[in-house]
């Protein structure tokens, strides 16, 4: 392994050497200037680069683009300001030779006159893209999600250094305050999507291994943690509203990458030079077993995964007709599970397991945005999303003897979703103090499941698989909103609104109000307050459960949505141009959680992605805690962020008990910094190390009755403690280095980004060891790390 990797560092470094001395001009930013409540250009904004002597500058046309002079490579803050509109800042924006940077800035109007109060910049990383958020919400940026140690350009992986967020190695799943992964939506380009990840659900429910879109697709995006605006529904916990960003319109830039994990490349342009129209697309090839090759150990169960992605997106301005757009996203992935040649190795002896896991996954659209008058505008899309999976997996009794195999299926899962949408919706701003936005969605959802387990998926005694599920219909989703935000004064905003859900399934459906109230009585302190009653349903999969006992009836048609109230309170403080604190306490309320009856069971501790159970609604659960976030924006070269939580999350199962959940680890605290260092004759180059650091209370188990176990040839649990035991806290550091050499339309990028630098153990739950007869913990490290070369041009 040292071998290997030191000829990959050598190369690295030969072509560093030779491109290094190379020359290096500035690069470029332009952009447009927008109204932020409807969308609107606004014309002769004044925009400048802040903290340049002399300042550099220029003013918006009458389309509201405005193009600065050539810069340095570096990172600006960029200034809008305009008479009757708060001024926008645009942080730790990138200027690259081989890059331009297009940026769009909205600004919020005033209500009172110019002279009347003193309003200070806002800062387009304090507050969330959607203007009908007032608190549980940031803006995720392009910049950092390539930035941060840990994200792995990964978004999912990124957000879990936020607070309240927790995230683990294996996983990229999301839990948001004590909750299941699975109670996340996700949204792309404004409509939901399914789970987006590769291997998703294998890892567990709500999670994968590696969200399939790339850092260079990625736009500006929203990640909410509770009491999100009236727009969103069918989400308990927390909504990530990713974008894509549309491609340059004015020249071609492409990049491609190669690493110990795969190859990448992405391109954008026009698609004739003076026209608006532009193109964006990106793919990826990843084969974990390139990896797993030069490492066997690195990876552990990972080594076998290969997987690949693409996407796109396509804009079409016209001049009446409103831009129009292309877009979709496109995955599949292939797991084999084999033993070791070596049958000592096995599990149990004699035994074999062989399987394997595939999924495909596609999601598209075409979009429509036209402005009617000066202060409205219509969106409309219509999108699709394709699943396919199927996992299979047997177990052969090798005799000794002979070499004789008696194969035996335990698990054959198949599915197929296709979900049509129709998603419109109509934005009017009717002053500067009031903005209503109205819509709905219609989901027409078709299914086809067959769902074969075996009762007892031990591999000493494997029983004949069971029908657990199997259906092949359609079913409807409606859903509507409105929201307004009403702006009283300089000081006091409130957003207001309704989403109702209809599930057709089994006729369920549900009202929801929304409020949500900020309150700025200085310029550099802000209190908010957010409420919102929010409902989800359960996968098709779980309504169609049949078992040996009761025959062909469905035991779950009749499962109610769940439900959750959440409230937050937020206080954030500007306490310079370069540092913010943000504080928030919260609470949330669920009801009408799916249980197993007289068992502790939960769906809200659950981590397979099958259902073979009888379930009833009668569940409840709650989470209660306080976020903090110290973060300093990079300035300087040098930024940081702290966040720490504490939290108490529980749940009711069906017996009734009132228990920890297995995602109450009761603290989390990532610690993230960076810095970087420009270097070479002209200080054109870049160098940046960025580190994370999270310690976070252990995981919660079940642990395993060991004189029982031991008796019985098996695994028992005690579950009279059931998620009172908790392992130790655990400490997990990630680390990104890399060197940037930009010369003429060129840049070269090499870096190291390892996850789980310092080996942390992660927790996979019992096995029964049948070799010695007792039960064990399998615990495992896994340790991704990814040595590429970019360039870009």
């Amino acid at each position: 392994m040292r071998k290997q990797v030191f000829v990959l560092w050598a190369i690295m470094i030969a072509g560093l050497l030779s491109v290094q001395a190379m020359a290096q001009p500035g690069g470029n930013i332009r952009g447009v200037v927008t109204d932020a409540a409807s969308g609107q250009t606004l014309s002769y904004v004044t925009v400048v680069v802040l903290n340049t002597n002399p300042i550099v500058g220029t003013t918006a046309d009458e389309q509201g683009a405005f193009h600065l002079p050539p810069l340095p490579v570096g990172r600006y803050n960029i200034q809008a300001s305009f008479v009757g509109y708060e001024p926008a800042t645009i942080r730790e924006v990138m200027v690259s030779s081989a890059k331009e940077t297009v940026l769009e800035i909205s600004m919020k109007e005033r209500i009172l006159a110019l002279n009347e109060v003193v309003v200070r910049p806002k800062t387009n990383k304090e507050v969330p893209l959607n203007t009908m958020a007032l608190a549980g919400g940031r803006m995720l940026s392009v910049e950092e999600a390539s930035r941060y140690a840990g994200g792995y350009d990964d978004p999912a992986r990124l957000v879990s250094a936020f607070a309240g967020v927790d995230g683990s190695v294996s996983s990229n799943g999301i839990s948001i305050r004590g909750n299941s992964p699975q109670f996340l939506q996700w949204r792309l380009e404004g409509v939901e999507v399914p789970n987006p990840t590769h291997f998703q659900d294998i890892t567990g429910v709500g999670g994968g291994i590696l969200t399939a879109l790339s850092s260079q697709v990625l736009g500006n995006s929203d990640f909410f943690t509770g009491a999100f605006p009236a727009e969103y529904g069918n989400a308990l916990s927390g909504v990530f509203d990713m974008q894509l960003r549309s491609g340059n319109n004015q020249n071609y830039e492409h990049t491609a990458q190669i690493g110990i994990t795969g190859i990448e490349f992405a391109s954008e342009g026009p698609f004739r030079k003076g026209g608006q129209a532009s193109y964006l697309f990106n793919y990826r090839y990843s084969a974990m077993g390139l990896l797993n090759s030069l490492a066997p150990d690195m990876l552990g169960g990972a080594g076998g995964m290969n997987y690949q992605d693409l996407s796109f997106k396509m804009n079409f301005p016209t001049r009446k007709a409103g831009t129009f757009s292309v877009w979709s996203i496109a995955l599949t992935n292939h797991y084999p599970v084999h033993e070791p040649q070596d049958s000592a190795l096995w599990d149990v002896p004699d035994y074999r397991a062989d399987g394997a896991s595939r999924q495909i996954m596609a999601a598209g659209g075409f979009g429509h945005k036209i402005f009617i008058g000066n202060n409205a505008y219509i969106k409309t899309s219509l999108t699709a999303s394709y699943t396919k999976s199927s996992m299979n997996q047997e177990i052969s009794h090798v005799y000794n003897n002979t070499g004789e195999e008696t194969p035996v299926p335990i698990l054959d899962m198949k599915s197929e979703n296709l979900n049509l949408m129709l998603n419109t919706y109509f934005n009017r701003k009717f002053s500067a103090r009031h903005t209503n936005r109205t819509g709905f969605s219609v989901t027409g959802m078709f299914y086809n499941l067959d769902y074969s387990i075996s009762p007892d998926l031990s591999l000493e005694k494997p029983m004949l698989m069971e029908r657990y599920a199997q259906s092949d219909g359609r079913t409807a989703q409606l859903t509507a909103y409105s929201a307004s935000s009403l702006r009283l004064n300089e000081q006091f905003t409130a957003n207001m609104g309704v989403h109702a859900l209809y599930f057709r399934i089994n006729n369920r459906w549900s009202v929801e109000p929304r409020l949500a109230l900020k309150w700025q009585p200085l310029a550099r302190h802000s209190f908010g307050l957010a409420y919102g009653l929010h409902s989800r349903h359960e996968k098709p999969d779980y309504y169609f459960v049949t078992t040996p006992a009761t025959g062909d009836k469905l035991v779950n048609q009749n499962l109610d949505l769940a439900k959750a109230h959440h409230i937050v309170l937020s206080y954030d403080w500007s306490v310079s141009e370069n540092v913010h604190l943000k504080i928030e306490p919260y609470y949330q309320a669920l009801n009408h959680i799916p249980v197993v009856r007289d068992s502790l069971w939960s769906v809200i501790n659950y981590r397979d992605f099958w259902m073979t159970m009888p379930l009833m609604s009668d569940g409840a659960g709650r989470n209660y805690g306080i976020d903090f976030t110290l973060e300093r924006y990079l300035d300087n070269g040098f930024y940081y962020m702290l966040a720490a939580s504490l939290f108490e999350s529980r749940y009711r199962g069906g017996d009734g008990v009132w228990r920890n959940t297995r995602l109450n680890r009761n603290f989390l605290v990532n610690a993230l910094a960076g810095k970087e260092w420009k270097t070479g004759r002209q200080k054109q180059n870049i160098l940046g190390v960025n580190i994370r650091c999270t310690y976070q209370g252990g995981d919660r188990y079940i642990p395993v009755d060991m004189p029982a176990s031991k008796a019985q040839g098996t695994l028992v649990y005690d579950n009279s403690r059931a998620y009172e035991v908790q392992l130790e806290p655990a400490f997990i550091s990630h680390l990104t280095v890399s060197y940037k050499i930009n010369r003429k339309k060129l840049a070269h990028e090499f870096a190291l980004k390892m996850i789980n630098l310092t080996g942390y153990k992660e927790f996979y739950g019992y096995r029964f060891n049948y070799r010695t007869g007792e039960p064990e913990m399998m615990r495992e490290s896994v340790s991704i790390p990814n040595i590429y070369y970019k360039v870009t041009f």
